[in-house]
């Protein structure tokens, strides 16, 4: 019990020091691969997640979708990773290479599709190194760059409204 507190702490300093640290690079670049993070307890409709990609003109292949779950058993999902705590270390360093080749990617758009305020989830959003940060609503308006305040179970107007927006900044290829 106290190696948790103290694993969640942990995280919620490295939290902090991520967004305290953040720097906007806005640029114009097309986008051409996609992250997106989920919360596998809160949604099922893993395929449904994959049309982002075809809405936004952005090859299937190109789009890696990585989702937590609380639950201590990784369970084999029709996306490409799964994490849970013990993905973490007391210290709050990443201890999964998955999770971490995630975070080292470098996408064009990272979506964040959850609403449970989850630390780890907040955490794998910051730590990212995507260009542009999307996400729906969250409580910590520090995380991503772009908030789409949609209902969680109104995917497609999400998509829309994100097809929108990243015409406004040019972001499509056309």
């Amino acid at each position: 019990m106290i190696l948790k507190g103290l694993k969640e702490k942990s995280i919620k300093k490295k939290l902090n020091s991520l967004l305290k640290n953040r720097e906007a690079n806005f640029n114009t670049d097309k986008i051409e691969n996609i992250g997106v993070i989920l919360n596998a307890d809160e949604t099922n409709d893993f395929e449904a997640l994959k049309t982002i990609a075809q809405t936004l003109g952005v090859l299937p292949n190109k789009v890696k979708i990585i989702a937590f779950t609380a639950s201590s058993k990784a369970q084999a999902y029709s996306w490409d990773a799964c994490f849970n705590m013990k993905d973490f270390t007391w210290n709050g360093k990443v201890n999964n290479t998955e999770l971490q080749t995630f975070i080292d990617t470098k996408f064009d758009l990272l979506i964040s599709y959850y609403v449970e305020d989850v630390l780890q989830l907040k955490y794998l959003t910051a730590a990212s190194n995507a260009n542009l940060k999307v996400g729906i609503f969250q409580h910590d308006k520090r995380i991503n760059d772009l908030i789409i305040k949609t209902e969680f179970n109104k995917l497609e107007l999400f998509k829309a409204e994100l097809k929108k927006y990243l015409n406004v900044l040019n972001k499509l290829h056309s």
